[in-house]
């Protein structure tokens, strides 16, 4: 994406979250944040150094882009955007406010479009831009909630359970985002014109029904807790062992579902697999032959076996496999005094093409000075600028 220039107006995790992938993948990202008010990314410990002022969350989401601190209530700080979309090639915007803020701030997409016909401009929402839930606040859990996941995610006993990652943040509102800038970019290729786009996270979560509830939309049954192969209804999930870990199956199709009762001494199980009420009576069983060992023997014992069996690991032990290393998920980034800080390297792998990890996530406003002398501002005018409030970071 070389040649790309975008403009974050995003916080906390979605946005930048998105402006990573795109950054990851060469685009040059010029994040434009408050001074005044804090995206709370940036104060969420641990902290990668020793003075602990840059957040570990914020030194990943914020690698390799720019920081400019500005006040978007002066009207000073408009135009500055204004210029850079016209003068400095700016074609891309990404905001994550609530539906009309940024137009409140004279920023809307057409009020930019209309400097640069060729602009893409994505608003990342919970709820979209449209309908009755547009204005409302909310969170991944909310966006779950209502795009009807969580009527079946969980157990019969304790209901809804928490993912423990932002599933709706993440895989629907900053992929999304990302698909759709990209999308729009070949567009623009070829016509030359940009175009609106409004994610939402909400939205974003239908199409995860796939497998275990569309089928309810054209007359099947309304799937519920522990009722399909994937919530429960089935020996896919999770198994205790004998020093308190846990082992992952999922061995869906009939040779992995054999390979695995065989390797446990269940094999009499597999001619009776298609007996109504079977799934209970095997699940204790399974649970129990599992539950009468040690991780480590259960992980020797499937290790040359080819049954979709796999330990369930800790994030330290993840990220230090023999598969991990073997795969480069750990790279080390330059932190804010230059000594290395390991982070997760971008994930798709191309064979033209390597990103660079240049810096970690800049300090707030660290590139202000930078950008306003691009645009032919002297010493005099960015410390003016600075005096009445309207830059931070200089």
């Amino acid at each position: 994406m070389s040649g790309i220039k975008i403009l974050d107006f995003t916080y906390l995790l979605p946005g930048p979250f998105a402006t990573m992938i795109l950054s990851d993948l060469g685009a040059e990202v010029l994040r434009v944040e408050s001074h005044t008010r804090m995206d709370m990314a940036r104060l969420a410990p641990p902290y990668v150094d020793s003075q602990c002022t840059v957040s570990c969350m914020h030194a990943f989401l914020n690698r390799n882009k720019k920081s400019i601190a500005l006040d978007l209530k002066y009207p000073e700080s408009i135009a500055i955007i204004k210029r850079l979309v016209a003068e400095m090639g700016y074609d891309v915007v990404i905001e994550q406010f609530r539906p009309g803020a940024m137009g409140r701030l004279g920023l809307s997409y057409e009020t930019l479009s209309g400097i640069n016909p060729g602009m893409i401009y994505c608003s990342i929402t919970g709820y979209g831009q449209t309908g009755p839930l547009r204005d409302r606040a909310g969170h991944d859990i909310n966006y779950l909630s209502l795009a009807g996941i969580m009527g079946y995610s969980g157990t019969k006993k304790a209901g809804p359970a928490l993912m423990g990652i932002q599933v709706a943040d993440v895989g629907s509102g900053s992929n999304n985002a990302a698909i759709g800038v990209l999308a729009a970019v070949i567009g623009r290729m070829k016509t030359g014109r940009g175009q609106y786009i409004d994610v939402s996270m909400t939205d974003g979560m239908f199409p995860y029904h796939v497998v275990s509830a569309l089928g309810c939309l054209v007359g099947g049954a309304e799937p519920a807790y522990e009722t399909e192969i994937l919530n429960g209804g089935s020996l896919y999930g999770f198994y205790e062992t004998k020093d308190g870990r846990h082992l992952s199956f999922g061995g869906l199709e009939p040779q992995f579902l054999s390979a695995f009762l065989q390797t446990l001494g269940l094999g009499r199980y597999i001619a009776r697999l298609l007996e109504p009420d079977i799934n209970g009576e095997l699940k204790d069983r399974v649970r129990e032959v599992i539950r009468s060992q040690d991780l480590a023997h259960w992980e020797q014992v499937f290790s040359t076996v080819d049954a979709c069996v796999e330990p369930v690991l800790g994030v330290l032990e993840a990220t230090s496999s023999p598969h991990a290393k073997a795969r480069g998920i750990v790279v080390e980034v330059p932190g804010p005094d230059g000594t290395p800080i390991r982070q997760v390297a971008a994930p798709i792998k191309f064979s033209d093409y390597e990103p660079a990890y240049d810096r970690a996530g800049p300090a707030l406003g660290q590139d202000t000075a930078e950008v306003l002398k691009s645009l032919g501002m002297t010493g005099d005018d960015i410390a003016d600028l600075k005096s009445k409030g309207i830059i931070g970071g200089v």
